[in-house]
């Protein structure tokens, strides 16, 4: 009797998917095949991270937060959501610039227009590019020189609208403007964008 009891718990390890515990979701997720993989959103993935959870068919692929958590478990990781997010947008790596220096960008967003959210007209669902809690990529561009930061975006914004977004690593707020699903510029750039929107429609 005991050989067997001894048998079916070993037989119930077996089929049990192997746990990589607990996951981190990536600042800045992005995919370079068009197949989105658990490595390609968290870290710490383990065996789980070739698993694909979507297809990317344009320059990035939104997923829901709760959708993404239950595929998670399925795969026996852990993804505990710890800011909140609602959705969750995954871009071309080759499309995505590389990663820049935190301070930098926040000394140029730092100021009066950066301790609070901005205020703008609610955009159409049509023409709407970032909705609130998203991942944006946020983009400081000054002299040919273009420095990024990821954060969380506090409303919904179309194409040339203005944005705030908050850095999970510091909590500041940064004042941007929307510049394309998942996406966003600061400085001088976004003055001159939230005056002629049509200018990034075009890129």
């Amino acid at each position: 009797m005991r050989a067997l009891i001894l048998g079916a718990v070993g037989a119930l390890l077996l089929a049990a998917p192997a746990l990589a515990g607990p996951v981190t979701l990536k600042a800045n997720p992005v995919d370079a095949d068009g197949r989105v993989t658990f490595g390609d959103l968290f870290d710490g993935a383990g065996g789980a991270a070739e698993v694909v959870v979507g297809a990317r068919n344009g320059p990035s692929v939104v997923f829901e937060a709760g959708q993404l958590q239950s595929l998670a478990r399925q795969s026996g990781l852990d993804w505990a959501n710890p800011t909140g997010l609602r959705r969750v947008v995954v871009r071309n790596a080759a499309m995505a610039p590389g990663a820049a220096a935190v301070p930098v960008v926040e000394a140029a967003s730092a100021g009066p227009a950066a301790t609070a959210p901005a205020r703008s007209s609610a955009p159409r669902l049509a023409d709407r590019v970032i909705s609130r809690n998203d991942i944006v990529e946020v983009a400081y561009e000054v002299g040919g020189v273009r420095l990024t930061i990821s954060g969380r975006a506090e409303g919904n914004a179309a194409v040339g609208q203005r944005l705030a977004v908050r850095n999970l690593q510091s909590n500041r707020v940064i004042d941007a403007v929307a510049s394309g699903p998942g996406l966003a510029i600061a400085g001088p750039s976004a003055q001159a964008a939230r005056s002629n929107p049509q200018q990034l429609a075009a890129r």
